[in-house]
């Protein structure tokens, strides 16, 4: 039996062995069916016979196998002048870059990053924002209300407000997180990421803000220089409030103005609401769209590119 093992080419002719000697009707099956008629010697020696018999057939399988895969790679022949297979290495998410860019710019303009809940209750979302209950400004905002009365934050603003309750005045803080909306098209999706910056001091005016946003803008973009158009507008938190817009130049968008972001100086009643001295305290806050931002910066037309989930176009599309 140890040298017809031996001699099996195959592992088809190793197989039907197999089963002729450990099958249901096998050979050794039979014998180790009478076990228990034979004396302790008997028994001994026939364990012995079936341990080995096992151990001959897995190591003739693997010698037949690894012969195989030997004959397999003799066939084949290696040519170095082929290019190397492209190396399938992964990248961040433009989104993920535009944030860490952000968050890195304002923390080196003196901005300390905060954090707030995505699921937020009347109060921080609206009330302390200047914006009490049939406040027109309301009307602005589709917004997606929970049973208990909690909402899914319109707006990362509630951030500042927690920071001031939280630690007061002066601050100087900045907050990126995602917001919700009823709104879906080119332009904006019903979760989108937002970014807040606040600052509270003694003496902070509206050259202050400018100054920081037109900063912000050049390193963001990369740009020498930025031309900016400053339009009034109107924000229930702030007052005065402004929205800035941007002339692009490159691309489709070349010689546009573009809205980017929304800003002011910070409304007194919104202060007296975090326990804030307006007549000793004032400073600006400013808002814009992570996403509309970084729309900017990859040339994109369509925002929903960023969320449909295409490894191809990530690959593809130089980010």
């Amino acid at each position: 039996m140890q040298e017809q093992i031996k001699n099996i080419q195959t592992l088809e002719e190793l197989q039907a062995l197999y089963s002729s000697v450990f099958g249901k009707n096998g050979s050794m099956t039979a014998k180790l069916r009478e076990m228990k008629n034979l004396d302790n010697d008997a028994r001994a020696a026939l364990n012995a016979e079936n341990v080995m018999l096992r151990e001959l057939f897995k190591t003739r399988q693997a010698e037949i196998e690894n012969a195989v895969i030997l004959a397999g790679l003799e066939k084949q022949k290696l040519d170095p002048t082929l290019n190397p297979m492209p190396e399938n290495r992964g990248t961040l998410h433009p989104l993920t870059k535009s944030l860490c860019e952000i968050s890195a710019i304002l923390e080196s303009f003196g901005y300390e990053m905060r954090t707030g809940p995505e699921i937020e209750d009347d109060w921080h979302n609206f009330t302390a924002l200047n914006t009490p209950a049939h406040h027109p400004a309301r009307d602005m905002q589709d917004t997606f209300f929970l049973e208990n009365g909690n909402v899914l934050r319109t707006q990362t603003s509630a951030i500042q407000i927690r920071a001031m309750e939280a630690d007061g005045v002066p601050i100087k803080m900045f907050g990126i997180g995602v917001t919700y909306r009823k709104e879906m098209d080119a332009t904006h999706t019903p979760m989108f990421h937002q970014v807040e910056g606040l600052y509270i001091d003694k003496k902070i005016t509206m050259s202050d803000l400018i100054g920081d946003i037109r900063a912000f803008l050049k390193r963001f973009f990369e740009l020498d220089d930025v031309e900016l158009r400053i339009r009034p507008s109107y924000f229930p938190f702030t007052d005065p409030s402004i929205e800035v817009d941007i002339k692009w130049h490159g691309g489709k968008l070349d010689g546009k103005w573009l809205e980017i972001m929304g800003a002011g100086m910070v409304h007194p009643n919104v202060l007296r609401n975090c326990g804030i001295n307006p007549d000793e305290y004032q400073g600006f806050a400013f808002g814009f769209g992570l996403d509309r931002l970084a729309m900017l910066k990859y040339g994109l037309d369509d925002l929903r590119e960023f969320y449909n989930g295409d490894v191809r176009w990530l690959r593809n599309s130089g980010f």
